[in-house]
């Protein structure tokens, strides 16, 4: 048997994705800045993805700016925002637990002479909500969340904290990562607060190398990739036709083909699983059960077991797992959300993360646990002391 569960890395394209990016890159395959009809019917595709995708986050389609993914999505929002207020100030926020696409960028600032302010999380990787309002000054013009920490599924109070930002100062710019938000919750974007919302294709059995960025039409920002002024100028570069057809149809199969049974079902397992877990010895689940957490990551530590052995152990049975984010986990080095939590050290080396999509069985949970309960007392066995 085979388990997947490693879908916060990447999911499987979607059939139906495949078929409209396979259908774009052989028929309609036109450049969208053509004038001819095959430039217009690319060009087509991209203006529906846009209503599409819109329609789902209840804003303009001119508010949705397509790019190459999660990553690119969090470099203009931060890096773009920055340099379009620094005039206004030079202090940013960010939370402690980001992703190393929101993290680096901010490396990045600091190093621009902008000041960086970096918010500490509970043990269960929640923003300190006192800690940001004492943070917020007159040279604030930045503040980031992500809305679903990567590693270990804490949903952070996303609405209170965009209410926080505009209390303070409507002009502060408000960005949240939703790359392993958006599929899984209905965002509304301006109820919530939010200026930019960063979101990747290859997350929602999209394809990779696409992805969007929503920009509140007020939202004072700069582009990061000049040249022919595709997009209003705003991220030039031929548009990727294929990818962004493809991530409208991955859009739409979650969105509007019975969403609430899909996120029902990855609670479900989501618990199930952190049930299970629970029974094993010496396992600790660093991840909440039920709307507590999101709905598709467990995240559990398994003392006197190095994360890289058992995850490799694991493959060799044809269960497929991350320790911590797949974007960094070929560099050394601690996951700084394990570690902002507090996570016991001799845990940290110990971590592995499971995720789930909607096309994930309890067969494969079943057998993942049985797996585990084999390989932990070998694994154990000849782990040196």
């Amino acid at each position: 048997m085979e388990a997947y569960l490693d879908n916060s890395a990447t999911t499987k394209c979607a059939a139906e994705v495949v078929e409209t990016a396979v259908k774009v890159m052989s028929e309609d395959y036109g450049n969208p800045s053509s004038k001819h009809m095959k430039g217009v019917d690319a060009e087509k595709y991209i203006r529906e993805a846009k209503e599409i995708i819109a329609k789902t986050l209840k804003c303009q389609d001119k508010e949705i700016l397509f790019t190459s993914g999660g990553t690119e999505s969090n470099n203009m929002a931060i890096i773009g925002t920055a340099m379009a207020n620094k005039r206004k100030g030079m202090h940013c926020i960010v939370s402690s637990v980001e992703h190393s696409s929101v993290k680096e960028p901010f490396n990045f600032l600091e190093k621009e002479g902008f000041r960086i302010t970096y918010l500490p999380v509970d043990k269960d990787g929640i923003v300190d909500i006192e800690a940001l309002k004492d943070a917020l000054d007159d040279e604030t013009i930045l503040v980031s969340v992500m809305y679903v920490n990567n590693e270990i599924g804490a949903v952070e109070p996303i609405e209170e904290i965009g209410h926080i930002i505009k209390d303070y100062n409507p002009d502060i710019v408000y960005h949240v990562d939703a790359i392993q938000a958006y599929g899984k919750y209905k965002i509304y974007p301006k109820k919530l607060g939010i200026d930019l919302l960063s979101v990747s294709g290859h997350k929602i059995h999209g394809p990779k190398g696409s992805g969007f960025l929503f920009i509140n039409d007020k939202t004072r920002i700069k582009p990061i990739i000049y040249g022919g002024g595709q997009q209003k100028g705003m991220r030039s570069g031929t548009e990727n036709v294929p990818a962004i057809a493809g991530l409208a149809t991955a859009v739409k199969l979650i969105y509007n083909n019975d969403f609430e049974s899909k996120i029902a079902h990855l609670y479900e397992l989501k618990d199930y699983f952190i049930d299970e877990l629970e029974k094993l010895p010496d396992v600790q689940v660093n991840s909440k059960k039920g709307t507590d957490s999101a709905p598709q990551i467990v995240s559990a530590s398994f003392k006197g077991v190095r994360a890289e052995v058992l995850l490799h152990s694991l493959e060799d049975k044809g269960i497929y797992v991350s320790s911590g984010s797949a974007c960094s986990s070929n560099k050394p080095g601690l996951s700084n959300t394990l570690v902002a939590i507090g996570l016991d050290k001799e845990l940290l080396d110990s971590t592995l993360r499971f995720s789930f999509c909607y096309e994930t069985t309890k067969e494969e949970l079943e057998y993942t646990i049985e797996t585990l309960k084999q390989l932990l007392p070998m694994l154990r066995k000849y782990t040196r002391r």
